[in-house]
Formats: structure tokens, sequence, C-alpha cells
């Protein structure tokens, strides 16, 4: 991540605006959903329901100010490690996990993913779980060789990351360095899940614009290729924005294995 870009995260990214343009269903999302990255969720709670991707420990790298990428993997997982490089992210979580009355309200989320497990009504035990199954909140920084610096996390059965690695890489470079850094994290045999946006140059939050890497797909499916990973899948989410907040033309949701 540049300095300049860095800095301006730092100071101007409010979790509340993010939140707002693109996860609330005011940008979009199905109503039954919630949010924009409905597909996303769609994904993630078919690859850990008939993937067989579960274990003790799930990683999520740049996890932001959501959540949503957890509702399904709590059933597969016995501890789930937060981060994100940005303290007011990582506030915005604790805050849903402290019951915290300003805290954004995932009720939707947790309903449909319920509901495309057969049971819409058991969200609020899903929601007292996923708060359990949350271990911990950190701080990371992906470009760092270890992006827990000072801290040694032991290696996970599976590391997670959606929309969050095309911010933090400044070009294909540090990209494909990311990916192998994050891939010393899986233990042989684990798994690797990514969600990504694919061509985008920048996005809105509130009133501010942020530069973000072009990604494609032959470029995230190499990176992964390259950290030691056999490709399991590689597939569209057909995920696109309101070209006011983000170029991005599509999304890309790819699954990976670390050899044994």
């Amino acid at each position: 991540m540049g300095e300049k870009l860095r800095e301006g995260l730092k100071q101007n990214f409010v979790a509340k605006d993010y939140l707002t343009t693109y996860v609330s269903v005011g940008s979009g999302g199905p109503p039954t959903c919630g949010t924009i990255y409905a597909s996303a969720v769609d994904k993630l709670h078919k690859t850990f329901s008939k993937g067989g991707i579960r274990g003790d420990t799930l990683i999520d790298i740049g996890s932001g100010p959501t959540i949503y990428q957890h509702v399904s993997a709590c059933e597969y997982f016995k501890e789930i490690i937060a981060s994100d490089f940005l303290e007011q992210n990582r506030e915005e979580i604790k805050k849903w996990l402290n019951k915290d009355p300003d805290a954004y309200d995932w009720s939707l989320v947790l309903q449909y993913v319920c509901e495309l497990e057969g049971d819409r009504e058991k969200w609020r035990e899903r929601e007292e779980k996923l708060r359990k199954t949350i271990k911990q909140v950190l701080l990371c920084d992906a470009t760092l060789t270890n992006p827990f610096d000072p801290l040694v996390i032991p290696p996970a059965d599976c590391l997670l990351s959606t929309f969050a690695l095309e911010v933090a890489c400044k070009d294909h470079s540090v990209y494909r360095s990311v990916v192998k850094n994050l891939g010393a994290l899986v233990k042989p045999g684990g798994h690797l899940i990514f969600a990504v946006t694919l061509g985008v140059s920048f996005w809105m939050v509130g009133p501010c614009k942020f530069d973000c890497l072009a990604l494609t797909p032959e470029v995230v499916e190499g990176s992964v290729k390259e950290a030691g990973f056999e490709v399991l899948s590689c597939e569209s989410l057909g995920l696109t924005f309101p070209p006011e907040i983000c170029d991005a033309y599509d999304a890309l949701f790819i699954v990976a294995r670390k050899p044994n």
C-alpha cells in the first residue's frame, strides 16, 4: 500500500459511509439479503456447505467493517480471526460483537443465509454463534511478510479475503507478493478463498475517492498458483456497482487448496 493511500484511508475512510454505499439495501442489494454483496454471500454459502472446507481456524484478511462474509463460515470453523488495517473498521466490527446500539444491523444477511440453509427463523441463533466464533479482531497489513507483525499467528485451515487486496496493493508485483505472504498463513491441505473486484481504478466512500488496483482473472489466478496453490474453482460473481461509486466491471470468486 502506498504511503499516500495509507494515510488517505486512515484520515478519510468513514466506516458508516462504506456500509451505506456498498452494503445496505439502498445501494441496490436484493431486499431479501440486505447487501449488494449478495452474490458473494451465495457463493460463500455454497463453498462452505458443499466444498468440504472446514477446520479449527479461519483467518479473514481485510474484513473491513463487515461480517457478512463470516455468517456461513461460523458453521464450519471453531474460530474466526477478523482483521483490518483501519482502526475505524475494527471498531465497527467490535461494536457489532458487543451489541452496541450504534452497530450496523446485519439481521437481513443473517436471515438470508439461514434461509439458504433451510430455516430463516434460526437467524438469532446464528447471530449469537457468530459472535462467539469471532474470537479476535486484529490489526493487519497485508503488504508485510507477516501481516500481523509483531504477532505470530499459527497457520489456519482457511484464509479468506473479500474485496480487500485490490485496495492494499499498488501494482501487480506487490499483489503477487501479498498473495504469497497470505499463502504462508495457510496449513498444508488448507484453503484460500478470495473475492476480488475486476478492472477497478477508483472507488468512492462518501465524498472521498480512493485509488484501486485494476486486476484481471489471469493475474488473480496466476498469483494464487505462484503462491503454491491448486485452483479448485474460479468463477465470475456477476457483480457490478453504480458507475459513480466504483468502475469495476465484475468480480471474481476463487477457491484454492494448498497441497499437503
